[in-house]
């Protein structure tokens, strides 16, 4: 009979049990018997003890041996892979105490029972009694052996665990930890397989792992067994929930998808295969495919939410999707240990500088700037080779690379996500990395010198040379409060939610061109007309842009209102407003297939923009696209928080036409909380400001282009320079007009400009006229913040 004391089925573990089964049994324990009800599904399965491993050593005299060995070790009298190998070699010839064979054999044949097959597939985990604590977690310290099936392949497994305990990789581990070698026992988890060999598989956080952002779960997948997600053998899907809005009915709050290469699938070998897994490619159809669903992905980013709120802090889980149920399991949860450790106080900030051209690009992990020359190696046999301080670049990194990453100034592979390996090792040892290159170990060669950013956002770039930067770190626990709101000006949404620990009062500007130019990247009215597109190259880039989406002005709308969401996720419950687009004629040529639908003029600057074009035959069809992705990012994503802001309205009768078309949309000013700003930019705006208040609950006044038409100046002249001031009393007369008709009228006026940031005299005279809000970019928030603070003290 089994006993407690050898075996315990996960049924009977709580998270209390670390010190006997480890933490990831533990976890799973606690899952079966806490979660189950609440819609966790976790794989059946029991537990090796910790009392288990010790009488396995016992059994066969291993603990002197061992001790013998790392003793050596220790004295130099042999090398760290001799003292490994000799230990696992031992292990794994050691025979079980008859006892414990006999408790693994029966729940074993309970397992299959309870599947209904005589042999049933399994997993086989390691779980050492000193991983996955709140302050010693690393990623794959000990073996995983999958599809596993029959009981003396089963008690093979199970010893290999044991010996996976003294990996070169694990002992330098608790080597650098401080934990006696010996005072670490390992549990071995026995869990049902679950059929994602010809599903899905992957990892989730819910926290964001690069900034911190609690309000979010970020979710990889590919296609196959998960260990290549883990290991970063293949860049997965990734997608992003935002956690306040589950399980709101009829809201769908995905804000993040991104298509993964997906390069190749783990699945079960055949029986005489001699590993019971394999790795082979993916067909074009599954790269060009999600993995989940998005009724998937927020059924998995429930959980998450679930698991989270159970343990009470962010949580590192492994899911599993079985392809012939179609069901979602979670078959590991551990505490995330790096964000949730950060202080809420304290923000560090890398500026990129003076660089040379990007060499390479991929995956951006870690927010920070580093400089090193490329030590290249690409077997892990190689490793002895490393130059301690050099940006280490690799294919792929697993567990045995710990030793050279931690001695690295940066990291740059190949292949993975940011839940792979490299990703999740980096993170914690504060060392950036750039994830997924693809190409980088044929570009880069030894000895070049590089600069590994990962402070630009989602894509992290490799540049040529040293690159000058600058490091800063801000105190956010001593932010004046304002009457005045002060707000952020946002246009990529890869960095926005960098600044979530800001105290911000909501986003006052956020540019949708970002999204279009760099996301999107194609013409609204090539997506509309694509039919129409006269040269083979766009054409078929634009394909490529769109796989995925039948109708191709989907794709617009679909892009758009997710990248926009990410801003607005930041923001909430905050408001975002949001400008429509505001390319110049010029700029919109630029995007693909855009030459075919714009005219050439003289001066885009005071031309076609704005307003002007969204009720324009020649472009409201492109217009109502962006509405539609406007009410999609409200409606069916709740980000209720997003106003709208009309760009370049000369006039009133201009006005009522745009608001017309959107309404046409769904957009109607009031309904559904929809508040509608109009810029102020031009001087009608403000001499004819109370009709125009009529049609707009508020002005946000752009300092730029008012400057520019209100001195006649180019902006962007270099001769006229010196003449272009928005202190300039003519500028300031406007501004303080506007603000006092609109108040008049009972509407609400902000500023979005550079000029508050960089002139303290010109953020005190906007709180002098009475300003209700200014808007300024993220590095200049902490200063305004403080000159308001100091203007409103004055009054």
């Amino acid at each position: 009979m089994a006993t407690k004391k050898e075996v315990i089925p996960f049924d009977s573990l709580r998270r209390e049990d670390v010190a006997l089964v480890g933490g990831k049994n533990s976890s799973l324990g606690e899952m079966v018997q806490e979660l189950g009800a609440k819609g966790i599904q976790v794989p059946p399965g029991f537990a090796t003890t910790s009392d288990a491993y010790r009488m396995f050593l016992d059994e066969n005299n291993l603990t002197e041996a061992i001790a013998g060995y790392l003793a050596d070790y220790d004295a130099d009298k042999i090398s760290l892979h001799v003292a490994g190998q000799s230990i696992r070699d031992t292990i794994v010839a050691g025979d079980w105490p008859d006892s414990t064979e006999a408790a693994i054999r029966e729940a074993y044949r309970d397992l299959s029972k309870r599947a209904g097959v005589p042999e049933v597939s399994v997993a086989v985990r390691s779980s050492a009694t000193a991983e996955d604590l709140p302050d010693a977690s690393f990623a794959g310290q000990q073996e995983t052996y999958l599809n596993v099936a029959g009981e003396e392949e089963l008690l093979t497994a199970c010893r290999k665990c044991y010996a996976s305990l003294f990996t070169d990789r694990a002992i330098t581990y608790r080597k650098l930890r401080g934990f006696n070698h010996l005072d670490v026992a390992l549990s071995v988890g026995v869990q049902q397989m679950v059929r994602s060999d010809i599903g899905g598989s992957g990892v989730m956080f819910s926290i964001d792992t690069e900034t911190g952002f609690d309000k979010v779960v970020l979710i990889s997948a590919a296609w196959g067994l998960g260990e290549n997600v883990v290991q970063g053998a293949v860049t997965p899907d990734e997608f992003q929930v935002y956690k306040p809005f589950l399980g709101k009915a009829g809201i769908k709050p995905i804000i993040e998808k991104k298509l993964g290469a997906k390069e190749i699938k783990m699945i079960y070998a055949g029986p005489d295969a001699p590993n019971p897994v394999r790795n082979v490619p993916t067909s074009k159809a599954e790269r060009g495919k999600f993995v989940l669903s998005d009724d998937e992905v927020l059924d998995l980013a429930q959980q998450a939410s679930t698991i989270e709120a159970h343990y009470g802090q962010p949580m590192d889980m492994e899911w599993a999707k079985d392809g012939v149920t179609g069901k979602l399991f979670i078959v590991q949860a551990r505490p995330e240990t790096v964000q949730s450790r950060v202080s809420a106080g304290s923000l560090r900030r890398y500026t990129i500088g003076t660089h040379g051209p990007v060499v390479v690009s991929g995956l951006s992990v870690g927010e920070q700037v580093a400089t090193g020359r490329v030590c290249l190696i690409e077997d892990v046999k190689d490793i002895d080779d490393f130059v301690d301080g050099s940006v280490l670049v690799t294919s792929t990194t697993d567990p045995d690379w710990v030793p050279v990453m931690k001695r690295a100034s940066a990291i740059i592979t190949d292949h993975g996500g940011r839940t792979s390996h490299a990703a999740i090792v980096s993170r914690e040892l504060g060392v950036p990395a750039i994830v997924g290159c693809g190409d980088a170990t044929h570009v880069l060669h030894d000895e070049q010198e590089v600069t590994v950013c990962c402070a630009e956002g989602d894509e992290g770039r490799v540049y040529d040379g040293f690159a000058e930067f600058t490091v800063e770190d801000l105190n956010l626990d001593a932010v004046p409060e304002t009457k005045t709101k002060v707000m952020l000006n946002l246009a990529n949404p890869a960095i926005a939610a960098r600044w979530w620990r800001l105290p911000i009062d909501g986003v006052g500007l956020a540019r949708m061109e970002f999204v279009i130019s760099n996301t999107i990247r194609v013409h609204p009215m090539a997506l509309m007309h694509f039919s129409d597109i006269r040269e083979a190259e766009v054409r078929e880039e634009i394909e490529t842009l769109t796989r995925g989406y039948e109708d191709k002005a989907e794709y617009f709308v679909d892009q758009l209102a997710l990248g926009l969401s990410r801003i607005a996720a930041v923001a909430y419950p905050n408001p975002m407003i949001l400008r429509l687009s505001d390319f110049k004629t010029n700029e919109y040529a630029d995007l693909l297939g855009g030459r075919q639908f714009e005219p050439v003029e003289s001066n885009p600057m005071i031309g076609w923009r704005g307003a002007s074009r969204y009720y324009d035959p020649a472009y409201v069809e492109g217009f109502r696209l962006e509405c539609r992705a406007i009410r999609r990012l409200r409606e069916e994503a709740g980000f209720d928080n997003v106003l709208v802001m009309v760009p370049f309205c000369r006039t009133p009768e201009e006005a009522d036409r745009v608001l017309a078309v959107m309404a046409e949309e769904g957009l109607v000013r009031g309904s559904n909380g929809l508040q509608i700003y109009v810029m102020c930019e031009v001087p009608s705006n403000v001499i004819l400001a109370e009709e125009f208040a009529k049609r707009f609950d508020g002005f946000s006044i752009g300092s730029n282009d008012l400057t520019q038409l209100t001195l006649g100046i180019d902006r962007d002249s270099d001769r006229l320079a010196p003449l272009f001031d928005e202190r300039h009393a003519a500028v300031q007369w406007m501004i303080r007009s506007v603000i006092e008709r609109a108040h008049g009228v009972g509407a609400k006026v902000g500023l979005c400009g550079q000029a508050p940031s960089n002139y303290p005299e010109f953020a005190r005279r906007l709180v002098e006229f009475g300003i209700d809000s200014i808007s300024v970019t993220p590095d200049s928030f902490l200063k305004v913040k403080g000159h308001v603070a100091e203007a409103e003290g004055q009054r």
